[in-house]
């Protein structure tokens, strides 16, 4: 079904038909034009006023649901259609599921030129091992001054037309483990009164709780400089009974800020969550999955995938506070263990300790500047959004390694680094497993295995 003007000339019908790779869904007009549109889900007959106008796409959003798809549900959040966290809340969880699979399968064929019958047969159905909502174990609020009002909240989604979201107050946001629902709202009422008394300035807040060690983190990210310490502190744990009050200081520009310290407010300064027999201590500034079931199912696919033995020598490159590092070290012989972020590298040696293992070597820097001098048997990558840098992906082909488990944020960069392994022929790919650590989002995680060819 495409185009139909209605009364106002810039209100089309359309037929939606899949999600994109973010929060909008997919329509064509009669003429074949793309239409991005905002609100819509696979199924849906819409009425929809376009937003931008471009020549080789639109962009709209949807003013009317004239025939709801059999995929179409209630969102549990009531901010769904305002905040800009659960774009996919619409859409039924099992339809989420299977719109992210084929989104990999898009991605792997489009951006990494794979035969699409062969993209079909590695990537495996997507799998789902937390609850849709409730599975978060941190979320992050905003912070906004309005004149002499403050405002703690969500950011909206970002107008259609452009320009900056705004901040909107919620009492609780679904996505946090339900056990734990009444903190957003605490935290909110907490640094309201705070600033009621005191001119503060805060860039973020984040809450991380944990259902397996009962901790609870509330980190206030800010400009260094004067601070109400003891009296946020205070306030802060009177309002949330937190395990830890910490001040993450933080310079530079706003999309390029680079973290200066962390002062402990209150409490033990860090956050622990259990995984598998480790208890995992996180600094605020640290990486760790927001999905504890999901960052689980990672490592089970990530072992299960390399199968370590005493007599392996392993490497684990972009390893964060030592998500995949602990569990190779309890199988393999040595572990060579690589991350760039240094509260990160500070939080693996300490977990390595508590642990008790004494077979990892931590190193600090850049993968490819400093790419362990290892022959190894296995290797684990789990790099950020942007994907293996070039070099990374040669100094990788050179290993004797049976086996490479990699672990991808980003179906593009994925597919593009997937493609530099094939054109190497040294390393390639015997299945992709789509793992849903992000339900209500377009988001999604994948562990490839490569294999020797």
């Amino acid at each position: 079904m495409g185009e139909k003007p209605c009364a106002d000339t810039q209100t089309i019908r359309l037929q939606i038909e899949r999600m994109s790779y973010g929060a909008d869904a997919i329509a064509h007009t009669d003429v074949g034009k793309t239409v991005f549109v905002r609100g819509g889900v696979p199924g849906d007959v819409v009425e929809a006023r376009v937003t931008k106008d471009q020549k080789s796409f639109s962009q709209a959003e949807v003013t009317r649901v004239l025939e709801p798809s059999a995929s179409r549900v209630q969102p549990a959040c009531p901010y769904a259609s305002m905040c800009g966290g659960c774009p996919w809340a619409s859409l039924s969880h099992e339809a989420q599921l299977e719109h992210k699979r084929a989104n990999v399968v898009d991605s792997i064929v489009r951006v990494g030129h794979m035969d699409p019958r062969v993209a079909q047969e590695l990537v495996r159905p997507c799998e789902a091992p937390s609850e849709a909502w409730g599975y978060r174990n941190k979320v992050e609020l905003a912070f906004s001054r309005v004149n002499k009002r403050v405002v703690v909240g969500m950011h909206t989604q970002a107008p259609p037309n452009g320009g900056a979201p705004s901040v909107m107050k919620v009492d609780a946001c679904p996505l946090l483990d339900s056990r734990y629902k009444k903190l957003v709202k605490s935290v909110s009422g907490a640094l309201g009164y705070l600033a009621g008394s005191h001119d503060i300035d805060v860039d973020r807040v984040g809450i991380r709780a944990s259902s397996r060690t009962k901790d609870v983190e509330v980190a206030l990210w800010t400009s260094p400089g004067p601070f109400p310490r003891s009296k946020a502190a205070k306030v802060i744990r009177d309002a949330t009974k937190a395990s830890s009050v910490v001040r993450v200081l933080s310079k530079g520009q706003k999309k390029a800020r680079r973290v200066s310290g962390v002062e402990v407010l209150d409490g033990r300064g860090f956050w622990r969550e259990r995984m598998g027999n480790n208890t995992m201590m996180l600094s605020a500034p640290s990486f760790f999955q927001v999905n504890t079931k999901g960052a689980q199912r990672l490592i089970e696919l990530v072992i299960e995938g390399l199968e370590p033995t005493p007599d392996d020598e392993a490497m684990d490159l972009y390893c964060g506070a030592g998500t995949f590092t602990l569990p190779l070290a309890e199988r393999a012989g040595w572990v060579a263990a690589v991350e760039s972020y240094g509260p990160a590298v500070r939080d693996l040696r300490r977990n390595l300790d508590a642990a008790g293992l004494d077979n990892v070597e931590p190193i600090g820097g850049d993968a490819g500047r400093e790419f362990p001098d290892l022959d190894a048997s296995v290797i684990v990558v789990d790099p950020p959004r942007a994907g293996l840098a070039e070099d990374v992906v040669d100094k990788l082909c050179k290993q004797p390694a049976r086996a490479i488990a990699y672990v991808s944020c980003d179906p593009a960069t994925l597919a593009r680094d997937l493609e530099r392994f094939a054109k190497r022929g040294v390393f390639l790919p015997t299945r992709i497993t789509p793992v849903d650590l992000f339900p209500q989002t377009f988001h999604v995680e994948t562990v490839t295995l490569l294999a020797r060819s």
